[in-house]
């Protein structure tokens, strides 16, 4: 089989095309390798990437309709959109590229998938668009109506423009919002990778509130990269958490870390920022009946790992902007 995976050097996108080349399937590999965090990550994890026959890298902006274009053919056999501009507080400071991105990223994607007659489309969205007001777990019938960031305004704007396709051109459409997604080589700006390095490198630690109200659902990247690939199977038109189900509160990662690295943590505490939600926490039954897929990995095995992975890399990691 043969898929366009976009964002396929960022954390997600790298993990599912590792997956597929390994599958033994073509992979045509589409990241402008911006500078939304250092890139210094994103060229190692292509890099990982680059040594397979199977893989085919095409520097190019997903906003760029006529580059877009130039990737796309009759033989694909589906198209996962995996880059985004992610990120809540950064999406306050400048939602005009979010907005391009996230929306007008996937338009171009999906009016090429009905011109070249591709079946299947996968969009990355995000738990961010339960807001503030929903009950807890969250379940993908909620009320999605009241995004407390331009980043979940802008995935919210994803996800209809992808319904809109469904319904005109009959396209298979699975969504996933995805749950605080962590792992070896992660985003440097969330909070897994930034607390590894904080506290190996003895910099103060950043917690926003007292640590204890918040809790994260994190999910390890190989599950969600399994979970993502399971998604290419036909669905119609589905929305799909991919989350743990078992949120960890904040300062209770940091003590795993701690423990792990074998350093305190400086913690230096701020006001809540008004973009983030108390908690996340996933109802993953529908991924479960659909997919037949369910996390496999711990909070604290994930943890090891990226801490592992650090360790090994952290002649270059530690230099990492975690801004």
């Amino acid at each position: 089989m043969k898929y366009l995976v976009t964002g396929c050097a960022g954390f997600i996108g790298w993990k599912v095309t590792e997956l597929l080349l390994a599958d033994g399937h073509t992979v045509v590999g589409v990241d402008n390798l911006n500078d939304a965090y250092d890139v210094r990550m994103k060229k190692w994890r292509l890099s990982q990437l680059q040594s397979s026959s199977n893989f085919q890298y095409n520097c190019i902006d997903i906003c760029d309709r006529a580059a877009v274009e130039s990737v796309y053919d009759e033989k694909l056999d589906g198209v996962i959109n995996l880059a985004a501009h992610a990120g809540v507080r950064k999406s306050v400071e400048n939602p005009w590229e979010f907005v391009d991105v996230n929306i007008t990223g996937t338009l171009n994607l999906l009016d090429h998938c009905q011109k070249y007659k591709i079946k299947k489309f996968i969009l990355a969205s995000t738990s961010s668009l339960y807001g503030a007001s929903n009950a807890l777990p969250f379940s993908e019938d909620a009320n999605t109506d009241g995004p407390l960031s331009p980043y979940a305004a802008s995935k919210k704007g994803a996800e209809a423009i992808c319904f809109s396709y469904h319904h005109l051109f009959h396209i298979d459409i699975t969504v996933f919002r995805f749950f605080t997604v962590y792992g070896p080589a992660g985003r440097p700006d969330m909070a897994a990778f930034r607390f590894v390095q904080w506290i190996s490198e003895e910099k103060p630690v950043t917690v926003y509130g007292d640590g204890k109200q918040s809790s994260r659902d994190y999910t390890y990247l190989d599950d969600i990269a399994k979970g993502v690939i399971a998604g290419l199977k036909p669905l119609g038109y589905a929305v799909i958490n991919l989350g743990s189900d078992s949120p960890i509160v904040l300062i209770d990662t940091i003590r795993i870390i701690e423990e792990l690295i074998g350093k305190e943590a400086i913690l230096s505490h701020q006001p809540v920022h008004p973009a983030d939600p108390d908690a996340t926490w996933a109802n993953i039954q529908k991924a479960q009946q659909l997919l037949g897929w369910r996390p496999q990995v711990s909070f604290r095995e994930g943890i090891e790992s990226v801490v592992d992975w650090y360790n090994e890399n952290r002649e270059w990691a530690k230099h990492i902007s975690t801004g």
